[in-house]
């Protein structure tokens, strides 16, 4: 019961981490301003690295947490 209340969940990760992934590659080709992407995606990740990082152990046990979940099975 529990798996059929996760997965639509886990889909919506999925989805939401292609639509990043392709909004990065969209930047990369076409430059700083992408119309219909809305921001910049890179600068955006670029600053939350970079945030964690000033952080210290701090950020490195944030990574260690947000990687174990996206890499839960």
């Amino acid at each position: 019961m529990f798996d059929t209340i996760i997965s639509p969940f886990k889909k919506l990760t999925e989805a939401g981490l292609a639509l990043i992934a392709l909004a990065i590659v969209l930047q990369v080709i076409f430059g700083g301003s992408v119309p219909f992407v809305g921001g910049d995606v890179i600068g955006t990740i670029t600053k939350i690295v970079g945030d964690l990082g000033a952080q210290g152990l701090v950020g490195l046990a944030a990574v260690a947490v947000i990687y174990s979940l996206f890499t839960r099975k």
